[in-house]
């Protein structure tokens, strides 16, 4: 953490109106001190400070889902068919070794700071991504996938989860939570789904979940057909009767659905699960570009604006979409959302980070949040909001996580 003043043609807040030639000040603690018009904003004696010309300070942006250990597989799956894409990659995951993995995460927190983003959700089993969220003085949520579909592994599932959240522990801090990710229902069983949830919400963790993503699950659950039931079927894993039903009212009936609790994909849901999770309080991370290489289809996301629920955008991982880019998630959800460049924002900003329970932290520029900022270059614009939300990966001017710079170099400010 590092005492900070930025400054620049525009800050914007989020929770708050644009300003014009804007600036902040982070304390020695990480913190925002001060944020405003730049001649509201005190200067102290001995604190750096840098001011960006035609750009804007913005939050560091918000990633409601990423897969950092899968650093390095973009390209590497060419299988259209999803169930076929799963098997591809877990045979690739386990051709790495920890060490892998940790590098990979490592690169995939550089490409996200290099981005704008400064908080991920992340979901992964190596453990990696929250050793590398750890060393690097990172700040997001690291949760920790279960698997098993057979009823039977049950016990050793839970044995297994309870052991990675000890090992895991040391790796949490204030900036760095640890969660639980029974991973989907086609790798979870109903009762595992159930004594996973009940687990992880009397250890305090939040949970994190893949649901309604695509067809083959809906198939499953609904009448025990498709891809994944075949799946099962080879390997002897029952397919439960008394499913008939959708994806996400399976997590309702095994107790999943609640406040703390991110579904992730949400591409197959109906009016009534749309209550559903309304009624839950449930989260939804939304990832359209992911849906789109999957074929997933097209997520409802202003029916589920519109029921009340919180809504944050994920890039999902590099192996999906190649790239990193979330503000190229947010244009493509406020496309299919009909969503003004504002609305957008938000998608990345402070309603992600209501979506991940982090709201009091980060999300906005305000006094007391963590002085987590991104830099973008705007041009000499009268509408910041719209360029920030059109801009590319190369107008990142520098990140800032804490007030520490973690991207920017050679092209950050210049000494005000």
């Amino acid at each position: 953490m590092s005492a900070r003043r930025l400054s620049a043609d525009w800050l914007l807040p989020v929770e708050g109106a644009p300003v014009r030639n804007g600036a902040l000040l982070i304390g020695s603690d990480g913190r925002i001190a001060a944020v405003g018009p730049e001649d509201s904003v005190p200067s102290p004696p001995g604190i750096p400070s840098e001011r960006f010309d035609g750009s804007a300070l913005i939050p560091g942006l918000v990633n409601t889902h990423t897969h950092l250990e899968l650093t390095g597989l973009a390209g590497r799956i060419d299988e259209p068919d999803f169930p076929r894409w799963i098997r591809r990659l877990r045979e690739l995951k386990l051709a790495r070794t920890s060490d892998d993995f940790l590098a990979a995460a490592r690169i995939g927190l550089a490409d996200c700071h290099a981005a704008g983003v400064t908080t991920v959700a992340d979901t992964g089993d190596s453990g990696m991504v929250a050793a590398a969220l750890a060393e690097t003085g990172g700040s997001g949520i690291a949760f920790h996938e279960v698997f098993g579909p057979h009823p039977v592994q049950v016990a050793d599932s839970m044995a297994g989860l309870a052991d990675r959240m000890r090992a895991l522990q040391p790796f949490a801090s204030d900036r760095v939570r640890l969660g639980v990710s029974p991973h989907a229902p086609y790798t979870v069983s109903g009762p595992l789904y159930a004594a996973s949830a009940a687990w992880a919400r009397s250890a305090g963790y939040p949970l994190a979940v893949h649901v309604a993503e695509s067809p083959e699950e809906c198939a499953l659950l609904r009448d025990g057909s498709g891809a994944f039931a075949e799946a099962w079927a080879r390997r002897g894993i029952p397919v439960e009767p008394a499913a008939c039903c959708t994806p996400v009212e399976w997590l309702a009936r095994h107790g999943v659905l609640g406040p703390d609790t991110l579904c992730i994909h949400v591409v197959h849901a109906s009016a009534a699960d749309i209550a559903r999770l309304a009624s839950a309080g449930t989260a939804v991370a939304h990832c359209p570009l992911s849906n789109r290489a999957h074929a997933h289809g097209t997520s409802p996301v202003r029916a589920l604006l519109d029921a009340g629920l919180r809504v944050g955008i994920g890039t999902d991982s590099v192996a999906s979409v190649g790239t990193l880019d979330l503000l190229a998630e947010v244009r493509a959800a406020a496309g299919i959302a009909g969503l003004d460049a504002e609305a957008a924002l938000r998608l990345c900003t402070i309603a992600a980070a209501e979506a991940i329970g982090l709201a009091a932290d980060v999300g906005s520029l305000v006094p007391g949040k963590w002085g987590d900022v991104a830099v973008m270059a705007t041009g000499m614009t009268l509408d910041p909001v719209a360029a920030v939300v059109s801009s590319q990966l190369g107008d990142v001017r520098a990140t800032y996580l804490g007030g520490r710079q973690v991207y920017g170099g050679a092209r950050a400010g210049t000494p005000a």
